[in-house]
């Protein structure tokens, strides 16, 4: 592949506050601890310590997820006390979902190898937390391959870790390519997160990836004090919303509001927020309610029924794994950057923030398209109402602008207006009324010759559209609608050319062209 990065700023997709974070702006600097570089994290190995007596729940669970996985990564390692944690997480889109998941996964797995060059004394292993306790179905349950969207139908409710996937056949009858690996998948297993486990450690153990399913009873118990000082005595809400307020007077906005409790009731088919009422302990849309007593007595012997929500969700993670850094996303990066007190409250170290790599991957058609074209790389990143006037310019062999002959006529109008003032200084409105409509019309006019113009090019305007709506799919970036099989289905070392084109500490737009 031909590699060319761009700066994030030139996309022009990402938030004020992701674009300020990544520059290292000093106003940010008291929303998280270390920057994401080879010194920063050389700082957070010396902050981070994690109580021996966690790591051996988090083998003795992972070894239990694992026991069906063959060819599993080298879980007993968590159990050195120098072995550290870089974690990514997302929700369990059917086939892998959109190419950012699989950058995320990459960009996980770089960042351990690049932390382990630099500190060879630690151990470093890439974690994807699955989102197994998110009930958002609508969010996972489609994926597009070669330009046709296919959907999980399906009547299940609740945690979509929980859901059987074995409906799921029926999107598999439909692809007329056979793809074992997802196959295999969803017809051998009973839920979607054993599923999801089995293939990425089919696409990405061998890399040393270990995927964690925190819907666990043991995991949870460790988690449990904060469950409840978050639902007995709502400490979190005052903290985060003191921290989103300094951040929207600094001028951002903030993306995730935190709650009285933050979270929710979790069985079989339900996952629903819990709210104080009354005195009463109540799940919403549904007839369940606790006393405090129950609800303590619950936290103690049950705390596999409490999901914690995108606030709590990070500190359940910290809390769990010997972490050094979240890898996410331009959205996940600057919520993460509103719970840094709250980290702080429950005594934990806040990890690095990382973004994942981005990229725009252009098949060796369409580079040959953007070669005819005359397009560079960067123009592609261009709205299309802008890439098509500059391109009709750029290739027109007449001149488009009446720029000169309206400064011209300027000048001109400039001469009638003093002779008009020395006679009466009441005509100044009218000479400025007829030198604007005199203006309005050249504009008019311009605007007519650069149509006129686009029509001769008609041919090349249509191609270069076409071309901008394939790697743009809905006017978006390619990432976030394409799946991985588009490209992995016609080149199986795909993934193994993203892993070493990609950089975990290089925050840049990767345009990868096939050659």
């Amino acid at each position: 592949m031909q590699v060319n990065t761009l700066p994030l700023r030139e996309i022009h997709q990402f938030s004020p506050l992701f674009l300020d974070y990544i520059t290292k702006q000093e106003k940010l600097k008291s929303f998280y601890c270390q920057f994401p570089d080879i010194e920063g994290f050389g700082e957070q190995l010396k902050l981070k310590t994690f109580d021996p007596s966690k790591r051996e729940i988090l083998v003795q669970v992972l070894e239990d997820q694992y026991k069906n996985i063959t060819n599993k990564p080298n879980i007993q390692i968590l159990s050195d006390e120098n072995t550290f944690t870089v974690t990514t997480g997302h929700q369990l889109n059917i086939f892998t979902g959109p190419l950012y998941i699989i950058y995320k996964l990459i960009t996980t797995i770089n960042l351990a190898n690049s932390l382990k060059k630099a500190y060879p004394e630690y151990n470093f292993v890439p974690v994807y937390w699955m989102a197994t306790e998110d009930h958002d179905f609508a969010e996972i349950d489609h994926f597009s391959l070669f330009g046709k969207t296919h959907q999980w139908q399906t009547e299940q409710k609740g945690a979509v870790g929980r859901m059987n996937p074995n409906e799921i056949k029926t999107i598999l009858e439909e692809i007329s390519e056979k793809i074992p690996l997802f196959e295999e998948a969803y017809n051998r297993h009973d839920t979607l997160a054993d599923a999801v486990r089995f293939y990425f450690n089919e696409l990405f153990g061998a890399q040393h990836l270990v995927i964690i399913d925190a819907d666990n009873r043991a995991l949870k118990k460790v988690f449990s004090p904060i469950i409840k000082e978050d639902i007995l005595s709502q400490t979190t809400l005052p903290v985060v919303q003191e921290t989103s307020e300094k951040l929207e007077q600094l001028g951002y906005k903030t993306q995730v509001t935190p709650r009285e409790i933050n979270f929710f009731y979790l069985k079989d088919g339900l996952r629903e927020r819990i709210v104080k009422e009354n005195g009463q302990y109540k799940v919403l849309n549904s007839d369940i309610h606790f006393s405090e007593e129950e609800i303590l007595k619950m936290i103690e012997n049950e705390p596999e029924h409490f999901s914690p929500n995108v606030i709590l969700r990070p500190v359940y993670q910290e809390t769990i794994l010997p972490n050094l850094a979240y890898i996410g996303g331009p959205s996940e990066v600057p919520y993460w950057l509103q719970f840094k007190d709250a980290f702080d409250h429950f005594k934990l170290a806040f990890p690095i923030l990382v973004p994942r790599n981005f990229a725009l991957i252009i098949n060796k058609s369409l580079s040959k398209r953007m070669e005819k074209l005359g397009l560079s790389t960067s123009e592609l990143f261009l709205d299309e109402i802008t890439l098509r006037k500059n391109f009709v310019e750029h290739n027109s062999k007449n001149q488009l602008s009446l720029s000169a002959e309206t400064e011209s006529f300027s000048e001109i109008f400039q001469e009638i207006l003093k002779k008009a003032v020395r006679i009466d200084k009441t005509l100044e409105g009218a000479v400025n009324g007829e030198k604007q409509k005199l203006i309005n019309g050249l504009e008019n006019l311009e605007k007519r010759l650069k149509k006129a113009e686009e029509r001769n090019q008609e041919t090349e305007v249509t191609q270069l559209v076409g071309l901008k709506q394939k790697l743009f799919p809905n006017g978006g970036l390619q990432e976030r609608s394409e799946n991985f099989l588009n490209f992995y289905l016609n080149n199986p070392d795909f993934l193994l050319q993203l892993g070493a084109v990609f950089d975990a500490l290089n925050f840049e737009f990767y345009v990868l062209t096939e050659e």
